[in-house]
């Protein structure tokens, strides 16, 4: 179990956080359930956990304890509702699940409850997004109220334990990539994105990053290799992934796409043919191969297009 608040590992029985005090989650589940005069209530489905690889991005303010001294509380919740509302729109435009939001925190996650093949680069996208957001909402603060908010964000890319929490209506997403992504969050600086090798390496080779060395991050043995985010290159899909490796294999789905455009082309009329499968599985790289041995071949051309969800 992780404190809410700041992810510190805590035992199952815990009621408070031993390093920040916030509340535990299970501090109120203890409380006896209802029974109606009718009976006792239907049982709820169990949560279902699954491993899913995600991207979680984690953004905080910075220097936020000093706004309550400059600003009245009713102001200072409004500034922190616009604030929590660009953040959120940004995350939702590119995919994301904004999971929580724990004091001037945002926690978001991609791919939950779908994953994408490129949920990595929709997490940076989002946090670029994040940061020229905060930019224009600091013209307005500037003009009306003379503040400035800024924010660091750090994101990770990782295998994790996602459930369902049907009574709360959200998906739980829990382990060590979650920790890294808030810990690379604390050692941003100011207007900083930090991001996790796992996140380098799945984005592709149009990131635009800078090694910032090895970190040591609280509660981690080993020390993290951690990139600063720069920019993001165009997502052309042929370059985010490598076909440099030898193609082997898939002979019966070479022999059903044949099979789909020779009969198209007998009976002269359109044809829909699906490739489905699971985010990695190759679905990109067979139909890439068979076009391109069918056009080498002769007397095919095609067009291509892409949906951006």
């Amino acid at each position: 179990m992780n404190c809410l608040s700041c992810q510190q590992d805590l035992p199952p029985t815990a009621r408070f956080c031993s390093s920040c005090g916030t509340p535990c989650a299970t501090a109120s589940a203890a409380a006896p359930a209802a029974v109606t005069a009718a009976g006792p209530a239907a049982a709820a489905p169990p949560p279902t956990d699954e491993r899913k690889p995600v991207t979680v991005l984690f953004c905080d303010l910075v220097g936020s304890t000093a706004l309550s001294g400059v600003l009245d509380p009713e102001t200072l919740r409004t500034v922190t509702l616009r604030y929590f509302e660009a953040m959120s729109a940004e995350i939702v435009a590119r995919g994301g699940t904004p999971e929580k939001f724990i004091g001037d925190a945002v926690m978001a996650v991609f791919g939950v409850p779908v994953v994408r093949d490129d949920d990595a680069r929709r997490a940076l996208a989002a946090a670029l997004g994040m940061r020229r957001a905060l930019a224009r909402l600091n013209e307005e603060l500037a003009a009306t109220l003379g503040i400035e908010l800024a924010i660091r964000i750090g994101v990770n890319t990782g295998q994790v334990v996602a459930g369902s929490d049907r009574t709360a209506r959200q998906a739980l997403v829990s382990g060590e990539t979650v920790n890294i992504a808030a810990r690379l969050e604390q050692n941003a600086g100011r207007g900083e994105i930090l991001i996790g090798p796992g996140t380098l390496l799945a984005a592709g080779p149009t990131v635009s990053a800078e090694p910032t060395g090895p970190l040591r991050l609280k509660g981690k043995r080993d020390s993290v290799e951690a990139h600063r985010l720069l920019a993001l290159g165009a997502d052309d899909p042929e370059l985010l992934r490598r076909f440099d490796v030898p193609f082997v294999g898939r002979d019966a789905e070479r022999r059903a796409l044949d099979a789909a455009l020779e009969r198209t082309v007998r009976e002269g009329t359109a044809g829909l043919l699906r490739v489905t499968g699971e985010a990695g599985i190759g679905k990109t790289r067979l139909v890439r191969e068979w076009l391109a041995g069918r056009s080498a071949s002769g007397g095919l051309a095609y067009g291509a297009g892409r949906c951006r969800s």
